[in-house]
């Protein structure tokens, strides 16, 4: 059985063919995949019923299904995906209310390596790295399941993109031109491999770029993110220059906020000083629980201090809206559990 989303158009002419129909049928099958999203052929009407049957009976559209789906109280839906040899992978549909945006988070790997003490994902290990078609699967299965177009990609589930390059970007390239979803609504989230961020530099297809720098001290950052024992601060900062430098882009810092560690005014100072000449917003994460007590989540108070003393220096900052929490789907929550 060949998997339709796997092929590109011309791959997709050679098969239709290799069924004795027309080549431009395959254009038809296209838009029925990308542009409408349908889950099944059944619902191709303008596609002839015998060809249809044809492809029932030799092909699928996605290999992927729906392990799980929950829906948080919020709006926030979050799908167990499981792929053709069984592995699972998890993606979130985010909406906002009184926004037409509907951001879909999606994984780039099966489990993580790059052990992040906070992070769910990183507890269950690296399994493998996600194929281009299987990140787009994600967002073409949740298309599928609410009938909703997503305007806008994140690559903030499960895995280092980076990590993945090569297949990241394929999937990237895909996600813009048979999506039709602006390169400038997709964003990769790293935790800041300083190499690749450079050799993005040189892509056709520039994402939006976001760090997941989460502290500006060495030492501490050392001790919640085993990346900066390779990729240092000093190091990601200059690829962080060298990127807002070649795309004339900001860069967002994500910062995670742990009661009494990296929320103190002390851990604030620490980053106005590492920010104070990159073009760069910040987005305040407040720590999410993930089943153990080693970290606690931040006081109000201590939240809004530290969003002060960096807007004190001309910085744009947020604190993150939590979302999907009740159904652990809030940021460093995916592990991929059924």
């Amino acid at each position: 059985m060949e998997t339709l989303v796997k092929l590109s158009l011309s791959e997709l002419e050679d098969f239709v063919e290799s069924l004795g129909e027309k080549r431009f049928r395959a254009k038809q099958l296209f838009s029925w995949i990308y542009s409408k999203s349908a889950d099944c052929f059944d619902k191709m009407t303008d596609i002839k019923k015998d060809f249809r049957d044809k492809l029932s009976l030799h092909s699928v559209i996605l290999d992927t299904k729906i392990k799980k789906k929950q829906v948080s109280s919020d709006g926030t839906i979050k799908y167990l995906i499981e792929f053709a040899d069984g592995n699972c992978a998890e993606t979130v549909l985010m909406r906002f209310d009184n926004r037409a945006n509907l951001s879909a988070c999606v994984s780039s790997q099966v489990g993580c390596f790059m052990g992040c003490d906070f992070c769910a994902t990183a507890k269950r290990g690296f399994v493998r790295n996600l194929e281009p078609y299987e990140i787009i699967s994600q967002i073409l299965t949740i298309q599928q399941d609410t009938g909703l177009k997503v305007t806008n990609v994140v690559f903030m589930g499960q895995g280092e993109p980076l990590n993945n390059y090569e297949n990241v970007f394929s999937a990237i390239k895909s996600i813009n031109e048979n999506l039709n979803i602006g390169i400038r609504r997709i964003t990769i989230s790293t935790c800041g491999i300083a190499d690749k961020i450079k050799k993005m530099c040189e892509s056709d297809f520039i994402p939006t770029l976001a760090i997941s720098l989460h502290c500006a001290d060495s030492n501490v950052r050392k001790q919640i993110m085993p990346v900066e024992n390779k990729y240092s601060l000093g190091e990601l900062k200059k690829a962080l220059i060298y990127y807002t430098e070649k795309t004339g882009k900001r860069v967002t810092l994500e910062y995670i906020l742990i009661g009494g560690l990296t929320d103190t005014k002390e851990m604030a100072q620490k980053l106005c000083e590492y920010i104070y000449d990159l073009k760069c917003n910040i987005n305040l994460i407040p720590y999410n629980p993930i089943g153990v007590d080693k970290y606690k989540k931040p006081n109000k108070k201590d939240i809004m201090i530290f969003k002060y003393l960096l807007e004190s220096q001309g910085k744009k900052v947020t604190v993150r809206l939590e979302r999907g929490a009740d159904i652990d789907a809030a940021c460093g929550q995916l592990a991929g559990k059924v």
